[in-house]
């Protein structure tokens, strides 16, 4: 399997289907390296260590971490699941931006943005990555959340260890269009 096949599989197993290869996480979403390899290998997805190690060190969105020891992994966010990454509030900076594509856009003018299935809305500290969010689905649109406003308001906010901010919503009152040259 070829690196990015391996992480999306990975990012289904850790974020949202542990059962699909049949392990479990515990609370704050980690799984026994070693179960995870024997597991995979099991399903006849080959898979070493070294291999897995070299996987996570090269996700471009460093989806996934290790622990110190590299007993453990699990996704840096992005869970459809309940797991607690143990996050702590912290002040965002004045605005952050949310990529997204045409065809959500009614919805999100008129309910905010929602975190619909996931734990956490996600949010891009600039426009490139948002817009890159945003294109993978079709025409992309970006907002401009002012997260600043919000964490004044009393929203809270979390920054991700892969560095995508998240907050539980974002309602409507703000957000701004971000006009894509």
């Amino acid at each position: 399997m070829r690196n990015q096949e391996i992480s999306k599989f990975l990012s289904l197993v850790l974020r949202h289907k542990p059962e699909a290869l049949g392990i479990d996480l515990d609370a704050e979403g980690w799984a026994d390296v070693e179960h995870l390899l024997h597991r995979m290998n099991a399903s006849g997805r080959p898979m070493t260590l070294e291999k897995l190690e070299e996987v996570v060190e090269t996700n471009d969105k460093h989806r996934f971490a290790f622990n110190e020891d590299h007993t453990r992994l699990r996704a840096s966010q992005g869970h459809s699941i309940g797991v607690d990454l143990q996050l702590r509030p912290v002040e965002p900076p004045a605005v952050l931006y949310h990529g997204t594509t045409e065809g959500y856009l009614a919805s999100i003018w008129k309910e905010g943005i929602q975190r619909r299935s996931r734990q956490y809305v996600h949010l891009s500290a600039d426009v490139e990555t948002a817009t890159r969010v945003g294109a993978r689905h079709g025409k992309p649109f970006v907002f401009v959340v002012k997260s600043g406003q919000m964490h004044q308001a009393g929203h809270h906010f979390y920054l991700s260890e892969n560095q995508v901010w998240l907050t539980d919503a974002v309602p409507a009152i703000y957000l701004e269009e971000h006009r894509l040259s």
